[in-house]
């Protein structure tokens, strides 16, 4: 089957790369407007240090006139470039982290190969964070060059003043590179690691908010929130680590940067104590030694920045370079046709074989509540056909020829812990809007009164994760969506577990009604579903051991009486 996107970037370095091939025309203008404002902000000393000598020189009102209209337009240089240069620069950066962030999720909807061990709560980190560090690439280079051209502009002015005020400048801006790359590889290894730390421990948080309800169920909230504080603390020590680590940089940074200056002003100072140079060229020296500290700063960060944008690119590489679980296909199946299980062993699946007729309801009773998980995830194209033996069959067409959108749009599984979203009611139905059948599937369903309870009725607003409605409000919700999808099969897991039994009766005529002559297939244990159904095929230890209408099982098989009757 196929994915949206086949060509995606591999390695972490070809992720910055094409950051950077997308960004050129934003990154020259801005690497021009900054090294403009960076040689400006270094021109100011150097233009103090001409005025002095000349005005000192002259005595003249003049000059004095001319000198300050240099400044204005220096400083005003300065100013435009700066505003103008980091505009682009960020709005090149925004976009760029809006199309990573984008192009992450779309991966993280896509089927990935299992043994990329990312939860949603890690994809989510990736696609947010990760997205947005990796982006800052397309400042970082810019402001880097900038930078430097600032070191080079000083130490071509303190140069032409004194061979050794430029030398020094040069071989101590050397010196505190060579320092800093030691500590920035640290920041990247530490800071990628936090990261990992980080999004597991949202991935933690969103199992516990999915399954919370449970876990108080049966006593189990202490232990997870335990095994939560734990992995939270492991995230809490990694980023104190990385704190450290950045601490260090810093006061490093700042410390020879500091000592660099105080080298030029003090060899300067003593140069002129000698005779060496002028005055104009001393005030110049000091100048240029407080403000070269500036794009020192800003040059000696860098690498650290580089570094991180490199770690999260890697994160992100695990996602977009995750091979789908299907393999490429580009065919399409046939409406009305057959679903057919073919000798499916997966998981807790034996052999399992059984054949839904277009047009027909059917139930599915198992027995073990993980048979019906591997069910639903080979229907749900979230198995790739290679992963497991026999075959899965619509419209006569192999699953593994289809392509994944043909499938998804023939065929909707829907799960039982089906995701809500923030919005409203009607975003959550029908996100895309073009649903014709909102007002029955909303009626089959038994949202109604969720939708009259509230004055906007259907744009009442929902908050993430349904937080604002009750579990069965939010299992119903998720019902109206499947059914309002109108899709030629339908496979829905257990969708009416948290409703009471008489909205569960309810819901089991109306959507028989509303489904009647479209192919439906519900993996439930709910009598109510089952005795809609057209027949019920029992799964039991992942083969099918009994086919019936629900009420002759009932009559006829004790086991099944005992495991559905209520």
């Amino acid at each position: 089957m196929t994915t949206p996107d086949t060509r995606r970037p591999r390695p972490a370095s070809d992720i910055l790369r094409t950051a950077l091939r997308r960004n050129r025309g934003a990154m020259i203008w801005g690497t021009v407007l900054m090294g403009l404002y960076q040689a400006g902000e270094t021109a100011f000393p150097i233009a103090l240090g001409l005025i002095v000598e000349h005005t000192m020189r002259d005595r003249s009102l003049g000059s004095l006139g001319l000198s300050i209209a240099a400044l204005a337009v220096i400083i005003t240089t300065v100013s435009l470039s700066w505003r103008f240069g980091m505009r682009i620069l960020q709005k090149a950066n925004t976009t760029e982290a809006h199309r990573w962030r984008v192009k992450v999720a779309a991966c993280g909807l896509q089927p990935v190969a299992r043994d990329v061990d990312l939860k949603s709560g890690e994809i989510l980190t990736i696609a947010t964070e990760d997205a947005d560090q990796t982006a800052d690439i397309i400042e970082v280079v810019p402001l880097l060059i900038s930078s430097l051209v600032a070191v080079v502009v000083a130490a071509v002015a303190l140069g032409l003043a004194d061979i050794r005020l430029g030398l020094l400048v040069i071989v101590g801006t050397a010196a505190i590179m060579s320092v800093l790359s030691v500590l920035s590889k640290r920041i990247g290894s530490s800071t990628q690691e936090q990261q990992a730390r980080v999004a597991r421990a949202g991935a933690k948080v969103a199992d516990l908010i999915t399954g919370l309800r449970p876990l108080h169920g049966f006593g189990g909230n202490h232990a997870a929130f335990r095994s939560y504080r734990k992995v939270s603390t492991e995230a809490k020590l990694q980023a104190v680590t990385v704190a450290k680590v950045n601490g260090a940089y810093a006061g490093t940074a700042l410390a020879l940067n500091a000592v660099l200056a105080g080298a030029v002003t003090l060899t300067a100072g003593w140069l002129a104590f000698d005779g060496q140079i002028n005055i104009g060229e001393l005030v110049m020296a000091v100048g240029l030694a407080q403000f070269i500290m500036e794009p020192l700063r800003l040059f000696s960060e860098m690498p650290k920045y580089v570094m991180i944008a490199r770690a999260s690119a890697e994160r992100m590489a695990l996602v977009l370079t995750a091979p789908p679980v299907t393999t490429p296909a580009s065919e399409h199946p046939a409406a009305g046709g057959n679903l057919e299980i073919d000798c499916v062993r997966h998981g807790t699946l034996r052999d399992l074989k059984f054949t839904v007729a277009a047009g027909e309801f059917v139930a599915i009773a198992a027995y073990q509540p993980r048979a019906a998980a591997d069910l639903a995830a080979v229907l749900a194209a979230n198995v790739s056909p290679d992963a497991y033996e026999g075959a899965v069959r619509v419209g006569g067409q192999d699953l593994g020829e289809l392509s994944v959108e043909a499938v998804r749009a023939h065929m909707l599984v829907n799960p039982y812990d089906g995701e809500i979203f923030a919005g409203t009611l009607r975003t959550n139905i029908d996100p895309s809007g073009t649903s014709r059948t909102v007002p029955e599937a909303v009626e089959a369903s038994m949202l109604t009164d969720v939708v009259a309870l509230h004055r906007d009725g259907l744009d009442y607003g929902v908050r993430d994760r349904g937080a604002n409605l009750s579990g069965g409000q939010r299992q119903r919700l998720s019902l109206a969506r499947a059914l309002a999808a109108d899709s030629e099969i339908l496979v829905l897991h257990d969708p009416t577990t948290a409703v009471d039994a008489v909205t569960e009766q309810l819901i089991a005529r109306n959507v028989a009604k509303l489904r009647r002559g479209r192919t439906t297939v519900v993996i439930t244990s709910s009598p109510a579903l089952l005795d809609v159904a057209d027949r019920v095929l029992v799964l039991d230890e992942g083969v099918v051991t009994a086919e019936d209408t629900h009420r002759n099982l009932l009559a006829d098989d004790a086991d099944y009486c005992l495991a559905v009757a209520r």
